[in-house]
């Protein structure tokens, strides 16, 4: 049975199930227009976005707001999530269990959104949302469908910040997200 977003960010804010909650500030349920066509999946909320309850809001937001318009889109067109709603500390990588606590609302917000392109910001996101095992230096850039949604993995934007020799093989997949979604408003999606 699929959820309202009120019910679902209700879910999300009043949320317990692991040990994450704990040590949040504020949840980061996500954000964006409710019907966007393309997607953003990170891991988890860093320090800032823990402080402000909104996904990608310090230097890789920042760093994804210019990628995404050097494409010719808005940020307020897609809509951005993470794997996991709390921050983990100190950022560390979701453990197991934590991301398995919010899968389900990660996968409500898809249903609810029901984007033609997925874009997975880095390993974390690709291994919870495709459940396959993706090296994001070898498979950046290949698509991936399912059930009629096409994924895309890319370089989380902390990497690009750390290594920016990434950032040109990071630019070559937005130009592809940029082509699939012109190809797939011209067979009328």
């Amino acid at each position: 049975m699929r959820v309202s977003w009120a019910e679902l960010y209700e879910q999300i804010g009043s949320c317990q199930k692991c040990r994450l909650c704990e040590t949040r500030h504020r949840v980061v349920p996500g954000e964006g227009n409710p019907h966007a066509k393309l997607m953003f999946i990170g891991e988890g909320p860093g320090q800032e976005e823990d402080r402000q309850g909104r996904p990608f809001v310090g230097r890789s937001g920042e760093l994804l707001t210019r990628m995404i318009h050097a494409i010719g889109i808005e940020r307020s067109e897609t809509y951005i999530c993470n794997v996991v709603k709390c921050r983990p500390p100190g950022n560390r990588n979701p453990e197991p269990d934590e991301a398995q606590a919010c899968l389900g609302y990660l996968r409500g917000q898809v249903a609810l959104v029901r984007p033609k392109v997925i874009v997975l910001l880095g390993k974390i996101a690709c291994r919870y949302t495709l459940n396959e095992e993706i090296y994001i230096t070898r498979d950046h850039g290949r698509w991936f469908e399912r059930k009629g949604t096409w994924f895309i993995p890319t370089f989380h934007p902390s990497a690009l910040l750390r290594d920016p020799a990434k950032k040109r093989d990071a630019w070559d997949d937005f130009q592809k997200i940029r082509e699939k979604l012109s190809q797939i408003e011209s067979d009328g999606g």
